[in-house]
């Protein structure tokens, strides 16, 4: 692809927007961030606190461990350790610094003040709402973020409207955003092959780093369910398995409340996980150079994009699996695949895997980061062995662009009953 080419700029913006570093599960976060600035504008600490969100946050938000408060769970979590000590102006890592006392100060402010937490009314998959008041009462503040987890669409001081755009769904654009509908499979590669790695460089090897350390540390420590130290015990070192099994490392550090950052991809930061960690993996094994490994992440990162973008961000399809999937296609390159190889990765790993349900984060996402890095692998080494999954195999249509086609109709239209199934098991209702 041609730098002239009007694709080139596009894809990389895509890159540069997508791969963001994140302190923590980002749906806490996002409710961190919510916090964090209605407090700003509030302009005072809050004696009442109210959230409401949608079902799909409360999923990803209720079990996990928000970083930098001691250890403490879930959305009232979140919200306080925004509110105490959060700074809106760093996004995804509002509470990414935070001292001792702060800390101390969370546990406190979260035992003392009243934090209601509500589903919120609401046609989105992603939707938070976070309303302050001071003591007296006569001061009060909204945020509003929806569509994705920075993205503030309302802002109010004292009822007073300051910001107000619509959301995705009521006709607006997300701000900032470049349209992702420019990628496509054979877009992907052309530029995967051909960008000049200055271009990429830095968002490729800030998530070389962090999440290369983030596995380092899962596997080091003692961190949730340790699928990444159970697998290499039980089914040895072979890079298939060590892919695997850091990958689900990062995953348990993450799921617990490690506080080391880590670069998201689509939203995620398991995903961004499962895109990036088993390359490095490879490309160690391999000896591939800098380049390759550089190359590799390029294609596996907006593989995993340009399927997410039929999907959403949040779904009852699990997303490990299409970054799963996109992690075959990379892992494809780097063992000397074309073109060919990685489509047919990206097919074989998501019609073995599509059924994968999210159920909220949690440390069993390690799990099912492993299966679906394995899905990727194998998808990838069954078409280099000749064999492959055909148009008419269940979900699997003529064409890899077709194949994620029907896979995002599943995850976006035909899951939606399953998506409030789930939370609703999951709230006891």
């Amino acid at each position: 692809m041609e730098r002239e080419d009007e694709r080139y700029a596009q894809y990389c913006a895509i890159l540069e927007e997508e791969l963001v570093a994140a302190m923590g599960c980002t749906e806490p976060i996002a409710i961190a961030l919510a916090a964090a600035r209605a407090r700003e504008l509030l302009g005072a600490v809050p004696a009442c606190v109210e959230v409401a969100a949608s079902g799909s946050i409360i999923k990803n938000a209720k079990s996990v461990v928000v970083p930098h408060t001691g250890g403490l769970k879930g959305i009232e979590a979140a919200a306080a350790a925004g509110i105490v000590a959060g700074h809106a102006d760093r996004a995804l890592e509002v509470i990414a610094n935070v001292s001792s006392s702060e800390v101390e100060a969370i546990a406190v402010y979260l035992a003392d003040t009243p934090i209601s937490v509500s589903y919120a009314e609401t046609d989105l998959d992603f939707d938070i709402v976070v309303r302050l008041a001071d003591a007296s009462g006569a001061h009060t503040s909204l945020v509003r973020i929806a569509d994705f987890h920075t993205n503030i669409v309302r802002e109010e001081r004292d009822g007073e409207l300051i910001r107000d755009v619509p959301t995705v769904s009521e006709g607006g654009v997300a701000e900032g955003l470049t349209d992702r509908s420019v990628l496509s499979m054979e877009g992907i590669w052309d530029f995967a092959m051909t960008v000049d790695i200055d271009d990429v460089r830095e968002v490729l090897d800030q998530q070389i780093s962090y999440n290369t350390a983030i596995f380092e540390e899962g596997l080091a420590g003692n961190w949730g369910a340790n699928i990444g130290s159970v697998m290499l015990g039980a089914y040895g070192n072979d890079v298939k398995v060590r892919a695997c099994a850091c990958a689900a490392a990062a995953s348990d550090a993450r799921m617990s409340g490690c506080e080391l950052p880590v670069v998201i991809n689509s939203g995620s930061g398991n995903q961004g996980i499962t895109v990036s960690v088993p390359l490095v993996v490879y490309a160690r094994h391999l000896g591939s150079t800098d380049e390759q490994l550089h190359r590799a992440l390029v294609l596996s990162n907006l593989v995993a994009i340009h399927q997410k973008t039929g999907i959403g961000r949040l779904s009852a399809f699990c997303g490990a699996v299409c970054a799963g999937a996109a992690a075959g296609a990379g892992i494809a390159y780097l063992d000397g695949g074309g073109y060919k190889d990685a489509c047919h990765a990206v097919v074989n790993a998501l019609s073995i895997v599509a059924g994968m349900v999210c159920d909220g984060a949690k440390p069993s996402c390690a799990g099912k980061i492993a299966f679906a890095v394995n899905a990727g692998i194998l998808g990838y080494v069954m078409y280099r062995d000749g064999q492959q999954f055909y148009g008419g195999d269940g979900l699997v249509k003529k064409g890899v662009e077709n194949t994620i086609d029907s896979i995002a109709r599943l995850g976006r239209d035909g899951m939606r009953a399953t998506n409030e199934e789930i939370i609703r098991i999951m709230l006891g209702s």
